[in-house]
């Protein structure tokens, strides 16, 4: 966003700065200046001169000695070899010692311009220079009245002799360049920075006074509006101008134009810009006669429907996309640019103009999808003040009649079905003291309102929001507009109130804390994996066409096919490290993530995705499914899950070895599972070494975690060893075994250990030798021999029941 200091100084009339002090204040209260640049930098010792006398060169074709009265007493003889000159003209001289901004050639201007002195051209003396635009460091874009080779000549009357040439121009003005955040849709226009200024310099600001006189007749003779999706457009203005009469804009609009980048064009064609630029508002305008049964339609393209813009490209369009039609055909993408068919020729008679205001993220991703960028549809994302169009639209239509480009038809074709309202916040002066750490009063405070257009009730303590400060939606915006009109180089220095308190982790991260202690204290080292992922992970895990983790959540703008779904399995991540590290000669790795999967509640997407955390474990190398079984069990110890851990040998994961695989349960519950990687899967990601991974669902283990450690002093008593050794079937579990010594030891069962198991000659076929070492102990008194056997006995028999014998 540009604006010349002299547009701002328009409506608030009392400034009175340099550039640098606007800069600093603006930059300090919350506009913030990017940058400035003074039009008339090198511009030295100009001013206007007429040619008096022209006489040839003696000695050179296709020069010529002027004499040219520059106010003072006596001529002045220039030496020129410019074309277009002629005697009466008026033009640009700088004088001797003088400065200029460039070459007449419009090439990058020297950093300190060009310095004028006294010469000879072909032994004739020459006491200054006639100037070109372009040596003036602008150019025919801003200057379209300027000839295209030759000098710079003024309007006759426009200027007398002596007079400022640089301030003829319009060029004693500053540029300022303005960083504004999207959340500041009023300041994309001069009247927003300059209500900012005005109330940053404590001046007055005064707005232009809008007044449309009308010629008579009613616009709803000439157009009718319908809006068939009032979303993408809550509203649309609509005013015809008849009789139009095309010309150049006046040389102070051109300028202010020029200084903002916008070359000049006609009156009506600057008009739309002008007060694009002016209100923040782009406008539009159409020519009547090219509107099929004078009727606008705003509604959404057809897919595939094409349709060619103004710069004569021609674009497929779909749905999404908003269309401003007449009765039989597209004539405009809404917000971003207008079509080759209703093209403004000097031919015009009757036009309409158009302020709308239209969604901001429809306009964006339109114009992304194009490939287009505008002025206006730079403004329109933003989301607009659906209040200004009409604002604007009245000042475009003031401008017309100001200027003579046209008779105003009376009345408005306003379609604004749902009015966007001022809103309320309550203010308290009492915390907004508290908040910034000063002690201002309310008036003092109510003095940075006014400006800003905010009203306070001292009734309700509500501060009425006007709509165009879309910012403002609570009590610390009211307090920030305080602090940077107070200025936050005034607010002192205070130390921050309020009593010391220690920080702690949550629950859930104290339970992920422990489990990254685990981890590392047994030796595996952190990874960190993308939850992007392709869909070809799952045939490479070989998961079933069927399998639930086959269902993801995909990416509407990926990065590529590989980056194009959220995982729903941590495993492709560990392995594609594990294997990293294989391919570059580790002999063992063991690594670990706290890895978040993405689980859809179902297809397609209505709800935010169950995301949860698994503790994920991996290794190759030293290390086998024992090594793993350790590592989950002490971790599961460590958060307080004293249960016994149970494994079900029937996980049926694909993905893992047959025979080396099993379900974790803890209370009845799935809560992981580990295992040796299938050869098959193995060879997938390139890994020659054993694999071993475990899993373990976060969430279900924060649920069943305690930190809870209850102390229990030393037995009184002593305790019962005995030592049993069983011969039993291969396929019989030693998980099986314990679940019967635990359930048949009652109350006087201890713990259990196992410590031996066999298989060889001695044993037959088919038969393995287990033996465990079991403690009794009653808390109350001393066992006795007879006591533990009742219980052993019923161990025993238990045993029996299953085939499994006493080893004689």
């Amino acid at each position: 966003m540009n604006t010349p200091l002299s547009w701002i100084k328009a409506y608030v009339p009392g400034l009175d700065v340099t550039a640098q002090e606007y800069t600093d204040a603006m930059t300090l209260s919350g506009t913030k200046v990017e940058g400035f640049v003074a039009m008339d930098k090198n511009l030295e010792k100009i001013v206007v001169g007429q040619i008096e006398k022209i006489e040839k060169h003696p000695d050179a074709d296709k020069l010529i000695i002027c004499q040219v009265n520059v106010g003072e007493e006596e001529n002045v003889q220039i030496v020129t070899g410019a074309p277009n000159v002629s005697e009466g003209d008026l033009v640009p001289v700088v004088r001797v010692g003088g400065r200029v901004a460039g070459g007449h050639d419009g090439g990058p201007l020297p950093e300190n311009g060009i310095a004028i002195k006294k010469g000879k051209l072909r032994g004739v003396e020459s006491f200054g220079m006639m100037c070109s635009i372009e040596e003036l460091g602008s150019s025919r874009d801003f200057y379209p009245e300027a000839p295209e080779e030759g000098i710079y000549i003024f309007k006759a009357g426009s200027v007398k002799p002596g007079d400022d040439a640089v301030e003829a121009l319009g060029l004693h003005d500053v540029v300022f360049e303005y960083e504004i955040t999207s959340n500041r849709v009023d300041c994309f226009g001069v009247l927003g920075i300059a209500r900012e200024a005005a109330a940053t310099f404590r001046k007055p600001f005064v707005p232009p006074v809008v007044e449309v006189k009308g010629s008579g007749g009613d616009v709803n003779d000439y157009i009718k509006v319908r809006v068939d999706d009032g979303d993408l457009c809550p509203r649309y203005v609509a005013r015809v101008v008849k009789n139009i009469k095309l010309a150049p804009s006046p040389e102070w609009m051109q300028r202010r134009l020029a200084a903002n980048g916008i070359r000049p064009i006609n009156n009506i064609v600057d008009i739309t810009n002008y007060v694009m630029e002016e209100y923040g508002q782009p406008m539009h305008a159409y020519d009547l006669d090219t509107i099929e049964d004078h009727q606008i339609i705003v509604r959404r393209f057809a897919d595939g429907e094409e349709f060619v813009t103004l710069d004569g490209q021609k674009h497929q369009m779909d749905n999404s996309m908003l269309a401003i039609c007449d009765g039989k055909k597209p004539v405009g993408i809404a917000g971003i640019m207008g079509g080759e068919n209703s093209m403004i020729t000097d031919h015009v008679q009757t036009m309409m103009f158009e302020a709308a205001c239209f969604d901001g993220t429809n306009i964006r991703l339109s114009g992304k999808k194009l490939g287009m960028r505008t002025d206006a549809q730079s403004k329109f994302e933003k989301g607009l003040d659906p209040n200004n169009a009409l604002d604007a639209m009245n000042r475009a239509c003031q401008l017309v009649e100001e200027l003579g480009a046209g008779e105003v038809v009376d009345g408005i074709v306003d379609i604004y079905p749902e009015k966007r309202e001022e809103h309320d916040i309550l203010f308290s002066a009492e915390k907004v003291n508290d908040l910034l750490g000063t002690d201002l009063t309310l008036d003092e405070m109510l003095t940075y309102f006014g400006p800003l257009e905010l009203k306070y009730d001292p009734e309700t303590k509500m501060v009425t929001v006007p709509t165009f400060r879309q910012d403002l939606e609570g009590q610390a915006d009211l307090a920030e507009e305080v602090a940077r009109f107070f200025g936050y180089d005034n607010i002192p220095v205070t130390l921050p109130s309020g009593e010391a308190t220690t920080g702690k982790l949550s629950y859930k991260l104290r339970v992920e804390a422990v489990a990254r202690e685990t981890a590392e204290f047994c030796g595996f080292s952190e990874s960190m994996t993308y939850s992007f992922e392709s869909p070809k992970v799952f045939d490479k895990l070989l998961l079933d066409e069927n399998d639930p983790l086959r269902k993801t959540v995909t990416i509407m703008n990926p990065l590529g096919e590989d980056f194009s779904i959220m995982r729903t399995t941590p495993l492709n991540g560990m392995l594609t490290s594990l294997a990293f590290n294989y391919s570059h000669r580790n002999k063992e790795a063991k690594l670990y993530e706290l890895a978040v999967v993405y689980l859809p509640k179902e297809l397609p997407l209505t709800d935010y995705p169950d995301e949860r955390v698994q503790f994920t474990l991996g290794m190759y190398g030293s290390g086998d499914f024992f090594t793993m079984k350790g590592v989950v069990e002490e971790y599961l110890e460590r958060i307080g899950m004293k249960q016994r851990v149970n494994y079900d040998p029937k996980a049926g994961k694909n993905y893992l070895h047959p025979g080396r695989q099993a379900n974790i349960i803890y209370d009845g519950e799935v809560i992981g599972y580990l295992g040796e990687i299938h050869p098959e899967v193995a060879d997938n990601y390139k890994l020659g070494a054993r694999t071993y991974v475990a899993v373990l669902d976060m969430p279900y283990l924060v649920e069943r975690a305690s930190f809870e450690r209850k102390f229990q002093g030393i037995a009184k008593y002593p305790a019962v060893t005995r030592d049993i050794s069983m011969v039993m079937s291969k396929n019989i579990m030693v998980g099986e075994v314990e679940e019967v010594i635990r359930k048949r030891g009652g109350k006087l069962l201890e713990s259990f250990e196992l410590f031996d198991i066999y298989e060889g000659a001695q044993i037959k076929e088919g038969f393995k030798s287990v033996a465990y070492s079991i403690v009794f102990r009653d808390k109350t008194r001393t066992l006795e021999d007879k006591d533990v056997n009742v219980v052993m006995d019923k161990i025993l028999a238990e045993l029996e029941k299953m085939g499994i014998e006493l080893r004689k």
